[in-house]
């Protein structure tokens, strides 16, 4: 194994602190987000519709599959159980959430995000922004799974109490 900058960097102890953080973050995001998805599936599916990417036929199905999608990502990082898996389920979300984004942003399309509500243009525009914060969410994801290899949580606690169980 290298001992080189790089290796040491990744071995760093104190990424379970900062991906805390992060995963802290990025739960509570993703449980906000799919909130009022949950609640209210038609109107999500208008947002869906909106930005005139899937088949009509797929966005019912989009709309009340993603919530819970969502939901599913948020809860284990938040507990800090399965965290790699949710982490690595939120990058793909945040990937497949900015190249719709950019669709609708280079149609023109003048519309709401539908991220955490079906708010409206005027509450919720879509912009480069959006994309920008979005591409920093992806950022704190790939973080959690690519650096948070001990994460702090129900995962660690579970690991402990098995190792004791065995003495």
């Amino acid at each position: 194994m290298s001992h080189g900058p790089f290796s040491r960097l990744v071995r760093w102890p104190g990424h379970c602190w900062l991906a805390l953080a992060a995963r802290l973050y990025l739960g509570v995001v993703f449980l906000a987000a799919c909130y009022h998805k949950i609640l209210h599936p038609d109107l999500f599916a208008l947002d869906v519709a909106t930005y005139q990417f899937l088949p009509l036929a797929l966005v019912n199905f989009f709309a009340i599959t993603l919530p819970w999608v969502e939901l599913g990502a948020g809860v284990p990082l938040v507990i800090g159980w399965r965290t790699r898996p949710a982490a690595l389920l939120v990058a793909l979300m945040m990937v497949a959430f900015m190249i719709a984004l950019g669709w609708a942003l280079h149609k023109g399309l003048d519309m709401s995000c539908g991220c955490f509500a079906s708010s409206g243009a005027e509450e919720d525009p879509i912009s480069a922004a959006t994309l920008w914060r979005d591409a920093g969410w992806l950022a704190l994801a790939l973080y959690v799974l690519l650096l948070d290899r001990k994460p702090l949580g129900l995962e660690r606690l579970l690991a402990r109490r098995k190792k004791e169980a065995r003495r």
